[in-house]
């Protein structure tokens, strides 16, 4: 574990580097370049309030505004959306990178740093974006900001320790990353990003609190819907499953780093 630590940090600059690359590369010759990656995410949410809007009440319990469901819808997005990019980029970040890895010698643990250090700078613009329009909505949630690193460090255990196991065995096994790409569509509805829990019938919460997401989501909620510290019994499980899944990723990468040149 120390070793490979250390061996990223050895290749700090190339995975500054990459990340830069990344987005180079993403939006050349694109007269908006990074605004797309605001506009997508936004054009979402848009969709979701304007069809589900009539489904769900425009006044939530605690937000006296007229677009509070949009603040709702906004707020979720952001945390799912940093989930979903690091999971499904992972689930191909071997096999995606075949070329690289036979190539040059390099810690092929670089890779899942430059995947989150991607997906962090996609987060902060949306993330400003998404202060903007909550001022323009009239709606300002400041004295709970402290948490956010919270929930941004259990997003990140949770999506590395998911995303990183996943692809590390869909070398091996490629049906993974396909299932994994309709698992993730299921997962989305199975989260309380575009619905409150509370129209969910109780008798099913227990059953929906197994999918660790739902404790995340709630804290976003709660502190940039609510200006309020997150329920920290809802992220004690979240918590245990992204060390868990970190444990067994960094694990299942030891086990197979030997092997994956031969078989990419």
């Amino acid at each position: 574990m120390r070793g490979i630590l250390y061996s990223v940090w050895s290749y700090r600059y190339f995975i500054v580097s990459s990340i830069k690359t990344d987005f180079k590369s993403r939006f050349a010759r694109s007269k908006l370049g990074f605004i797309w990656m605001i506009l997508h995410p936004l054009a979402q949410v848009l969709i979701y309030a304007l069809i589900l809007s009539a489904i769900i009440s425009s006044k939530l319990p605690g937000i006296d505004s007229q677009y509070a469901y949009a603040i709702y819808l906004l707020a979720g997005m952001v945390g799912w959306t940093l989930f979903a990019e690091i999971v499904g980029r992972s689930l191909n970040i071997f096999i995606d990178n075949a070329n690289l890895i036979k190539k040059m010698a390099f810690p092929k643990m670089t890779l899942p740093f430059i995947v989150v250090g991607t997906a962090l700078v996609n987060f902060s613009l949306l993330f400003i974006t998404m202060f903007i329009v909550f001022g323009l909505l009239g709606h300002i949630a400041i004295s709970a900001i402290i948490w956010l690193p919270l929930l941004v460090l259990i997003t990140l255990g949770l999506a590395v320790g998911i995303g990183l196991s996943l692809g590390t065995i869909n070398v091996f096994l490629r049906d993974v990353g396909q299932i994994m790409n309709i698992v993730l569509q299921f997962w989305f509805w199975l989260t309380p990003v575009v619905y409150t829990i509370s129209i969910v019938p109780e008798k099913y919460h227990t059953l929906l609190y197994l999918n660790p997401m739902v404790g995340v989501i709630e804290g976003y909620h709660s502190v940039l819907v609510y200006d309020k510290a997150p329920d920290f019994g809802l992220l004690l499980y979240p918590s245990i499953v992204a060390l868990s899944t970190l444990a067994l990723a960094f694990f299942l990468f030891k086990k197979a780093n030997a092997d994956m040149a031969d078989l990419l």
